[in-house]
């Protein structure tokens, strides 16, 4: 329990060393939450989804693709950047754009679901840069605190004994945490945004590119399919 509401639910033992010394930041956070949600502002994702990508072992981590803030619509975050949950419709667009680059890239059969927790099994951590948001203000958390730590997990991830992640990066935001990924193989693009999804995101090949950058180093590729109702492991 960090201040007044459950911030540490789940997360992975791998990932506590990180998140304690940086106990008195997410202190401040539950509490800036808590002034929130007293006022009546609500925000997402749900308390317990918070820190849902840190439930996934550091040493499983293959791919990291970075997100800017969770999805500001009621209902849309879930914890784990970009994705959904399996009934939400209609999905999110940059999320469409982002199944459709996909569809296009590997060939996969173009998914109607939104969840990415098929990704999540296989490695691919989905973090977003701030890990929380104001309902249907989008960017309104950024500066309150989160980013010294989503940074500093990215540095450790980085510098974990098994080498550091392909990571994936959409859009200036994402692009400026490269320099946390030291040693990582970089894969950039424009963000899928519907305001910037047809200058550079379109046609960018992320996911065929992530998988040669894994054969070049002996690890396996990802299965990027997604199955129609969303059904994977959690």
């Amino acid at each position: 329990m960090v201040g007044t509401l459950n911030l540490a639910g789940g997360v992975h033992s791998s990932w506590s060393p990180i998140l304690h010394s940086y106990r008195q930041d997410l202190a401040r956070l539950a509490a800036f939450l808590q002034q929130e949600s007293d006022a009546h502002r609500p925000w997402a994702p749900e308390p317990d989804l918070v820190l849902r990508a840190f439930s996934m072992p550091m040493d499983d981590v293959r791919v990291v693709i970075v997100g800017q803030d969770p999805y500001p619509t009621p209902g849309h975050a879930v914890g784990l950047a970009f994705s959904v949950a399996p009934d939400t419709k209609p999905l999110p667009r940059s999320l469409s754009n982002i199944l459709r680059e996909l569809t296009d890239d590997v060939g996969v059969t173009a998914p109607t679901c939104g969840d990415l927790r098929a990704w999540s099994a296989q490695g691919v951590l989905l973090i977003n840069r701030v890990l929380t948001v104001g309902a249907n203000q989008p960017g309104s958390h950024r500066g309150h605190g989160w980013e010294p730590i989503t940074q500093a997990a990215l540095q450790v991830l980085a510098q974990r004994r098994l080498g550091p992640p392909v990571a994936v990066l959409w859009g200036r935001d994402a692009q400026s945490a490269a320099r946390h990924l030291q040693g990582a193989t970089v894969i950039s693009s424009a963000h899928p945004s519907p305001l910037s999804a047809h200058r550079g995101f379109f046609g960018s090949r992320p996911f065929s590119r992530t998988n040669e950058a894994l054969a070049a180093r002996g690890w396996d590729p990802i299965d990027w399919a997604l199955s129609p109702n969303g059904a994977s492991p959690d």
